[in-house]
């Protein structure tokens, strides 16, 4: 509908949401913004809510493999008969009144988003901020508690190109008297001058909330809750210890409003499932470990993770990044990780050569680099190469990742339609 896929700003949106005399919800609202972690904070505090007793709603972006996964009700994709009427009460919207109006992709669906949790009759909804925050749609919504995970570089040309612009623009989501939650240790002062500045009480990872680990087990202490002996989140890697306790330290801030027990929370932590998040496969005689990271701070929680899982094999990687990322430094952060490259082609608007990407990140490694046609060849090269006790790592773009899905699904499938090969192993501490 719009002449460019990402026009940020707030005007356009609200217009139809006046139109469909839209108001503010009525039940509690998480919204969640930063540069990594989003996904993996929603989901936490989804499935806490969930084991609480209570209907959740979710948007969260970019899907993988099926637009649905963006708004979820129960952790259930949402009904096609539900976003389709709210589809049509959108395209009405924009043709009346004064005026047509074009609305970007993520407008659309953010506004599906909220008219589907309208109609839904929900306890809570949790929302990810899809890009920045001031100016992103999900920014029209005013929350119970704000969320910023973590602060990276990560759409510049949109967000500035330091990390104290970014910060700027994500704190866009806080509000008077409305409690800011930040993740992450390091993070720009900016954040806190902000909340200070709007009158917004500020709730920061190891000052008003904190974690300790006892082996896999750990302890959350918070504002109003000390949680003793909590499991292990369901997610792997040292980093999902803190987006959890920045899960709840955002629930522990509805307090007043849902009770949550601790044993919802321990259940929660451990019901949670993501895609493409350090996912590992048993596919094809391999370990398959599938990850979205793109930038270099996700570059980073990568190489740590694989590194916390030693093999007696090499590692082989598949990469795909979309042309606007930071491939250097991606490179830079893994290269000493990987013991063979496949660079992947990507398509699309902001899709990258495969060509193009090894001569960008191949100055930065010193492992072969080979380049294929699609995610799809890149997998299948490297499993050529594969030799037993090896693992195979995908990464990069959801772009890449959701191929990498169908095409290990695919291997798999008998003619009779039924899977063989593809298993997801219980979590290795």
């Amino acid at each position: 509908m719009h002449p460019q896929l990402i026009d940020l700003g707030l005007e356009r949106l609200e217009r139809v949401l006046r139109r469909l005399d839209w108001r503010q919800p009525r039940v509690p609202v998480i919204t969640i913004a930063g540069t990594n972690g989003k996904g993996s904070v929603a989901a936490y505090a989804t499935a806490i809510l969930q084991a609480a007793g209570y209907r959740v709603g979710t948007f969260t972006s970019p899907h993988l493999r099926d637009y649905r996964e963006r708004i979820r009700i129960d952790n259930e994709k949402v009904d096609v008969a539900a976003l389709l009427q709210a589809f049509e009460r959108i395209e009405a919207a924009c043709r009346g009144g004064d005026g047509d109006i074009s609305l970007t992709f993520f407008e659309y669906n953010a506004l599906a988003a909220f008219l589907v949790f309208e109609s839904a009759g929900l306890d809570a909804w949790v929302l990810e901020v899809g890009m920045g925050g001031r100016l992103d749609a999900v920014n029209a919504v005013d929350p119970t508690v704000a969320v910023v995970v973590s602060i990276g570089l990560d759409h510049q040309e949109f967000l500035g190109a330091t990390l104290e612009a970014i910060a700027r623009e994500k704190a866009g989501v806080f509000r008077k008297g409305v409690p800011a939650v930040l993740g992450g240790f390091a993070r720009p002062g900016v954040l806190e001058e902000i909340a200070r500045a709007l009158g917004a009480p500020l709730k920061r990872l190891g000052n008003e909330f904190d974690f300790s680990r006892r082996g896999e087990r750990w302890r959350y202490r918070g504002s109003r809750w000390n949680l003793e002996d909590l499991p292990a989140p369901a997610l792997v890697g040292d980093i999902q210890y803190a987006n959890a306790a920045t899960a709840v330290a955002a629930l522990e801030e509805l307090a007043s409003t849902l009770e949550i027990s601790s044993e919802a929370i321990a259940r929660g932590l451990g019901a949670v499932r993501l895609e493409g998040r350090f996912q590992s496969i048993g596919a094809a005689g391999l370990e398959w470990i599938l990850d979205v990271a793109h930038n270099p701070d996700a570059a980073r929680v990568l190489a740590a993770n694989l590194e916390s899982r030693p093999i007696a094999g090499r590692t082989l990687a598949v990469c795909g990044i979309l042309a606007d990322k930071d491939a250097a430094g991606v490179a830079a952060e893994l290269g000493s990780r990987i013991d063979e490259w496949w660079m992947a082609t990507t398509f699309g608007a902001r899709g990258a050569d495969g060509a193009a990407l090894a001569a960008r990140m191949a100055p930065h490694l010193e492992a072969p680099v080979h380049t294929a046609a699609d995610i799809a060849g890149g997998c299948a090269a490297a499993l050529a190469a594969a030799r037993a006790g090896d693992r195979i790592v995908v990464f990069g773009s959801f772009h890449s990742v959701a191929p990498a899905l169908d095409w290990l699904e695919a291997r798999a499938r008998l003619p009779d339609g039924t899977l063989r090969e593809y298993t997801v192993p219980p979590r290795i501490p």
